[in-house]
């Protein structure tokens, strides 16, 4: 009786590892409970990209997907064997939820590598590096030139693009929560200035360049002396987002980026987008990880 009790045992401890073991093997890497998303991607030939409106990182342009983070994504992705990028426009908000939800395969914004950003999804090898830039009503009639001034000043309110690290930015600064008003894109903001609802509005220093110069307007001006908040996480290190359960898509992601960094080619492109430049790559030795901590 004994020993056929033990057989029975013995026979069932082998169908649940049998069972554990399938598991495992349809899981694959453990990155979406089947064919992993890099597999998914290849075999539908397209990716499909999260991005808020906002240029010169990603953009649209008529039917074109344009931006820098956009042209890299395009350029490690067609290494990669995945030759179509699929954009769909998003506020700066929903992208996070977007790629978690897999709406996005990936998000490519040059979205800044920040801790609680970490927590929420994993990024890929940064690829750029950018300060901060403000703009003001024409003629700086309050004379602002940095998050101090505007610190200093109660009466000023700032306009800033809803889930944008300048919010933060402008808080660690000193700057009280009641003076920043967060608007859909940065198109808002700057017309927020125009119409005298904000005083100021600040956002990277080469998108508030790009944006005066397509739809600044000639009330508005850029703040040339404009002084880098001594802050955490300035500059900002910009790299592409993926869902937590993707490790092997951000992977490959990553191995291509680097090759194109030792290449020359990742400068090439930075080089060749408006309002870019050398000042943009990434020189020193500076990780995922580290960023991540804080």
């Amino acid at each position: 009786m004994k020993k056929r009790l033990l057989s029975i045992l013995m026979i069932a401890f082998s169908i649940m590892l049998l069972a554990a073991c399938g598991s495992e093997e349809s899981n694959g890497n453990g990155s979406d409970g089947g064919d992993s998303a890099l597999a998914k991607i290849k075999e539908q030939g397209y990716v499909t990209v999260g991005f808020a409106n906002e240029a010169p990182y990603a953009y649209k342009e008529g039917d074109e997907l344009k931006g820098v983070a956009v042209e890299i994504a395009k350029a490690a992705f067609a290494n990669m064997g995945v030759e179509e990028v699929r954009g769909e426009i998003a506020e700066w908000k929903q992208l996070i939820p977007g790629v978690k939800t897999g709406k996005f395969d990936v998000i490519t914004a040059a979205m800044a590598i920040k801790p609680n950003r970490c927590e929420q999804i994993d990024f890929g090898m940064p690829g750029i590096k950018y300060g901060e830039g403000m703009v003001v009503e024409k003629g700086n009639p309050l004379s602002l030139t940095s998050y101090k001034d505007i610190a200093e000043n109660p009466d000023v309110k700032v306009a800033v693009m809803s889930g944008a690290t300048e919010v933060d930015f402008l808080k660690s600064a000193g700057v009280s929560e009641d003076q920043i008003e967060t608007y859909p894109d940065i198109a808002a903001t700057l017309d927020a200035v125009k119409t005298g609802r904000a005083q100021a509005t600040t956002a990277t220093e080469l998108t508030v360049k790009k944006a005066m110069k397509s739809t600044g307007g000639e009330s508005l001006e850029y703040v040339e002396e404009f002084k880098q908040p001594d802050v955490e996480g300035v500059p900002s290190y910009g790299a592409a987002g993926f869902s937590q359960d993707s490790d092997e898509l951000r992977e490959a992601y990553n191995e291509e980026l680097k090759k194109m960094k030792e290449s020359g080619e990742l400068a090439e492109i930075v080089n060749s987008v408006e309002f870019f430049g050398d000042g943009n790559l990434i020189t020193e030795d500076i990780t995922v990880e580290e960023l991540c901590k804080g």
